[in-house]
């Protein structure tokens, strides 16, 4: 059964770029990042009500709030990159640098966690998984003006990784379903500050329905894929 989510999970979290990068082809990637994390911040907050644990909110402790707010910050500054950088270049080159987190997150869990059981067949997973990102993404186009995607995929991969150290820290004693919701919270806020910030609320009058539809299905994807995935 476990398999079978996984793979469920894993497709879904395809699903999520391919329908992000319909989305955002003519609409701004912060003002689609904060449409999509509405989706998401309603389906993680209904996993929360269904697990039964949305009600324990108030009881998280002082040292674990703090580190999902950070989490949820992390997130956010993962998503709002993330959306710029499939706004630049393709989605398969974005989506190999973006899994890069994966390998930062195990060298950060061996330095600041001592996960260090299995090391010799960790560090030769990680290295064969960098290797392929780095094929994958060293693909590049030739079209001068889709160059700028990398710093912005490189620095959504850093804050994926801080996302999971961070959470790791802060779901001590938390249920993970409530976690994400609250977590998903500083997103919005987050990502809706930057839009305003911006000034690109105006844009909202003018937003392609077609776009909108493929934003609203992205975030649909990434909590199916959470879904499966917990």
């Amino acid at each position: 059964m476990w398999l079978m989510m996984a793979v469920l999970s894993a497709v879904f979290a395809g699903l999520t770029s391919i329908l992000a990068k319909c989305g955002i082809r003519r609409t701004d990637s912060d003002l689609a990042t904060a449409l999509r994390t509405v989706v998401v911040l309603v389906f993680s907050w209904g996993m929360a009500v269904l697990a039964g644990s949305a009600g324990d909110a108030t009881a998280i402790g002082g040292k674990s709030m703090l580190f999902l707010l950070l989490s949820g910050a992390a997130t956010g500054a993962s998503w709002l990159c993330y959306f710029k950088a499939l706004s630049l270049g393709d989605v398969s080159q974005v989506a190999p640098v973006d899994k890069m987190s994966t390998v930062l997150t195990v060298l950060l869990a061996i330095l600041l966690f001592g996960e260090t059981a299995n090391l010799p067949f960790k560090m030769s997973g990680t290295a064969l998984l960098t290797a392929g990102i780095l094929t994958m993404a060293g693909q590049e186009r030739t079209d001068n003006t889709r160059r700028g995607w990398l710093p912005y995929a490189v620095l959504s991969a850093v804050f994926a990784a801080l996302t999971s150290i961070l959470a790791k820290i802060g779901i001590t004693g938390v249920e993970s379903n409530l976690g994400t919701a609250i977590r998903t919270g500083v997103v919005l806020v987050m990502a809706w500050l930057v839009v305003f910030l911006r000034g690109k609320q105006g844009q909202l009058r003018s937003l392609d329905r077609q776009e909108l539809g493929f934003i609203a299905l992205s975030g649909l994807a990434t909590g199916a894929s959470w879904l499966c995935y917990y």
